[in-house]
């Protein structure tokens, strides 16, 4: 993948200059500090700048959707930080707005709403998609090509909205093999980072839930495990690294499979 400066606009700059963009990308928490989770952002920002979709981010303006908070049962601050952030969106007119975090979506697209914030939302999997339908984007194989991939619903975007195909078919583009995990689509099983669970420690049990999931993705010997949240991705990174097979099977994001495939 390209090292070369990418330049990420403004909603602010936008706005200074009277203009308006097609998009604004919601970076969130994880794609903002996660190191990880960084580069998911990065391969999200090449895959628009390749395409050429005027886009822009928030920057310091954005926080937290809130949706920890609420999954913890803290709806008063939820209420607090949706609110702040439905003031900053809608005083810029925001009308569509992409995400690479499932939780974000989710919490945008389904509990914004009620609270005065009305947008078109959409995952970046489902941007891909549509991008490649219309021609704006092409994919070759690449390095992909011909390898053995499955693909990890995340619970946010498959069972809570109903998104399984777009990731599939955009995964497909690369001329790989998709294998499906016993547990997929609808009947999916989470990563164990669900619910606020990321932010605090195991309960009692016998095994970690992202044992269990990253067990279940190895068992088909793939060489990717390609997801599409950035919850997932630390939690079935931390399962490979369990088995120690992170030499054979990495651990990527939808985007970043398209964007080293179009060497972005």
């Amino acid at each position: 993948m390209s090292n070369q400066a990418i330049h990420v606009p403004t909603m602010a700059e936008f706005a200074a200059r009277g203009e308006m963009p097609e998009i604004l990308f919601w970076v969130g928490c994880a794609g903002s500090f996660d190191d990880r989770a960084k580069k998911i952002t990065k391969a999200i920002v090449r895959i628009l700048n390749h395409v050429g979709v005027q886009f822009a981010v928030l920057g310091t303006e954005e926080t937290c959707t809130g949706d920890p908070a609420k999954r913890a049962g803290h709806e008063f601050l939820f209420q607090m930080q949706a609110s702040t952030n439905i003031q900053v969106l809608n005083g810029y007119g925001v009308k569509k707005i992409v995400t690479g975090c499932p939780h974000c979506y989710n919490t945008l697209k389904n509990e914004y709403p009620e609270l005065g914030g009305d947008y078109e939302v959409i995952h970046h999997t489902q941007l891909v998609q549509q991008l490649l339908d219309a021609g704006k984007l092409t994919v070759q194989g690449g390095a992909f090509k011909g390898k053995k991939i499955t693909y990890h619903d995340p619970c946010y975007l498959g069972r809570a909205n109903d998104v399984y195909e777009a990731p599939r078919e955009v995964i497909q583009k690369l001329d790989v093999e998709l294998a499906e995990m016993k547990r997929s689509r609808a009947n999916g099983f989470c990563c164990g980072a669900g619910g606020a669970q990321m932010f605090k420690e195991a309960e009692k049990g016998d095994k970690e839930v992202n044992v269990e999931r990253s067990e279940e993705a190895l068992a088909l010997k793939p060489d990717v495990i390609a997801v599409g949240c950035p919850f997932c991705m630390t939690m079935m990174t931390d399962g490979v690294k369990h088995f120690n097979q992170e030499d054979t099977t990495k651990v990527m994001d939808v985007a970043e499979l398209i964007a080293q495939a179009n060497d972005l």
